[in-house]
């Protein structure tokens, strides 16, 4: 029988001031879309996602007529979806409540009373393992407990032409459907990917490509112009992501190396002669044109902050989505003469803006740890702030000088807030995001303490009022520390953590399970120790400060039950912690619902530490 688990309540007001307290709803209400994304034979047609009507839910745009109109109107929301290449129907996830298994449908572009079909009906439900369509041929990718399975649709039917007990996925389909690049780990890990490119014609392969143990590939696309089989990767043969040409028929490669100290990804433009380079250093990024026949590169100039999508239209123009921590998010266009505009505006009121985030370089165990600072307006100079220490997911993910909502609503109910790039973090090189591997959580807490003593000896920090705070892989770290470093934390918010890890390995969905081996160096089976020593629950009895944890009864990566076996053992403790839990998966797309878990989690916090 389920124990029965206290429960927060949800405040009515977070902030006492009203015009304050207005101000941190009305940066998650406030209308905010994406990247528009277009057919590559019909670039009038558009699709993005929105959360203007209160669900984050797909969107068309059809540029002739100027015409918007929402697709998609699921309870729990929608954002997984793309067109087909002519540009007349839009294939989205459908999903039960969030929980990521399902399976693809499809609907017209333009309105006709048609109800979404069933997209692939000889393909399987499972979760999305990457989805390619083409004129005459889709290839999909699923994943359910059994393995990987691939599944090529044509008008003859469908065949099954790849399954492994690995991790597996569709990547790339070249334009002229030929060829078809896959990414596997048969080598056994599936965070560092092989790749394998198939003629379609028959399945047999072209081509194989692995870099060797700890070294990933990643097919980005093919070459947009038919009859060119060169496929755009990535690799980290020198210590980070970077690009490569590789025509799988011919052999022929061609690295290239780009002046830049951080990450890089890239798209091509339509006429294949240059790639659209986005650089990622130390939470802030930048697009850069690459001319492949001259190697000239050359910055767009997009000023400092995040980019949170980018493509380059037919006639040349570069589409992209920026912000900073200041500055709500828009979508810009940067035409090939140079000139800037904003692209689109969602409808209603613009988010109210917050405040710069600076950097913070601090040295730790294994080098130097990047974290972002922010204190909150009017703070008085030289007075010690209660902090909030809050920690991101993935783990291979990083905090960007980006707009938050969540962040700003920290600083506004007046906690200074920290942000730390530990180890694992992407940006910082492939050492650093793979330093955690055989020890993950507990190597990350060393640099998040690293950070805490720095916030504490530079007097921004209160030691007696810091809270550590964040969700999933963040939720993680969050229970892992009040179990491991108690002395440091006054109270801990942990959304959809990962808390009895063995138990969670049991029942997370199995491409996870394929992560967590590679990351463990095992299943609990064979390295049994290292997720006991990376477990939260290991350490529950040495929890001192109040819990507060949320939770979705869908989340296939960080399932419910081993949540509740962690709740359940504070309870018998007579600890104080509280559950908050909702009916969705790993977070929820639903704006009220959003709100009101921010209120819980803030109101918690600002409880423990003397605020409210």
């Amino acid at each position: 029988m389920t124990r029965s688990h206290p429960a927060p309540q949800v405040p009515d007001r977070l902030i006492s001031d009203a015009e304050a307290d207005a101000r941190w709803r009305a940066r998650f209400t406030a209308a905010r879309i994406s990247t528009p994304d277009w057919a590559l034979d019909a670039p009038e047609a558009n699709i993005y996602v929105s959360n203007a009507s209160g669900v984050w839910e797909v969107y068309t745009w059809d540029r002739t007529t100027d015409e918007h109109r929402k697709i998609t109107d699921r309870p729990n929301g929608t954002v997984i979806a793309t067109l087909s290449p002519d540009g007349k129907s839009i294939w989205w996830f459908d999903d039960t409540d969030g929980d990521e298994f399902g399976s693809w449908v499809r609907e017209p572009f333009h309105a006709s009373g048609s109800a979404a079909e069933r997209a692939l009906p000889d393909v399987p439900d499972g979760y999305p393992a990457g989805l390619e369509i083409g004129r005459g041929l889709t290839a999909a990718g699923v994943s359910t407990d059994a393995g990987s399975t691939l599944y090529a649709h044509t008008g003859g039917g469908t065949t099954q032409f790849y399954s492994s007990d690995d991790d597996a996925g569709v990547s790339a389909l070249s334009r002229d459907e030929r060829l078809l690049a896959i990414a596997h780990s048969e080598h056994g890990d599936s965070r560092h990917p092989a790749l394998r490119v198939l003629r379609t014609d028959g399945f047999g392969t072209v081509a194989d490509k692995w870099d060797g143990a700890g070294k990933g590939l990643g097919a980005l696309e093919f070459s947009p112009v038919a009859g060119d089989s060169r496929l755009l990767v990535s690799h980290e043969r020198r210590g980070k992501d970077e690009l490569l040409i590789w025509d799988p028929e011919t052999g022929r490669e061609t690295e290239i190396a780009l002046d830049l100290p951080g990450d890089v990804l890239a798209t091509w433009y339509p006429d294949a002669s240059a790639l659209l380079v986005l650089h990622f250093r130390s939470g802030r990024s930048s697009l850069h044109h690459y001319d492949i026949t001259t190697g000239a590169l050359t910055d767009l100039g997009t000023p400092a902050g995040r980019i949170g999508g980018a493509g380059v239209r037919p006639d040349g123009t570069v589409e992209y989505s920026w912000s900073a921590a200041h500055t709500p998010p828009v979508i810009r266009a940067q035409a090939p003469d140079g000139t800037d505009r904003v692209l689109l505006n969602p409808p209603g009121e613009r988010a109210p803006e917050s405040v710069p985030v600076t950097d913070a370089f601090v040295t730790g165990p294994a080098g130097q740890v990047h974290a972002l600072v922010s204190r909150p307006p009017g703070a008085v100079p030289d007075v010690r702030l209660p902090t909030a220490f809050v920690l991101h997911g993935g783990p291979h993910a990083a905090d960007e000088d980006r707009f938050s909502a969540y962040r700003a609503t920290w600083l506004d109910a007046g906690f200074a807030v920290v942000e730390v790039n530990y180890r694992g973090s992407t940006g910082y090189g492939s050492a650093w995001r793979d330093a955690i591997e055989g020890r993950p959580g507990l190597t990350e807490l060393e640099d998040v303490a690293a950070v805490h003593d720095w916030a504490v000896d530079s007097g921004l920090a209160d030691p007696g009022r810091c809270v550590v705070a964040g969700a999933s892989w963040g939720g993680y770290l969050t229970l892992l520390a009040l179990g491991t470093q108690p002395q440091r934390w006054a109270a801990g918010v942990a959304g959809v953590p990962v808390a009895d890890y063995v138990a969670a390995y049991a029942d997370e969905m199995e491409q996870l399970r394929s992560f967590d081996k590679a990351l463990f160096g095992g299943s609990p089976d064979e390295v049994p120790q290292v997720y006991t020593d990376c477990s939260p629950i290991t350490y529950v009895d040495a929890v001192r400060a109040p819990v507060l944890v949320l939770a979705g009864d869908n989340d296939p990566r960080c399932p419910i039950r081993q949540i509740e076996n962690y709740l359940d053992r504070l309870a018998e403790r007579g600890a104080p912690y509280e559950f908050y839990r909702y009916d969705a998966g790993h977070g929820s797309l639903v704006v009220a619902e959003t709100l009101s878990q921010v209120a819980v989690e803030v109101h918690f916090a600002m409880r423990a530490v003397g605020l409210a």
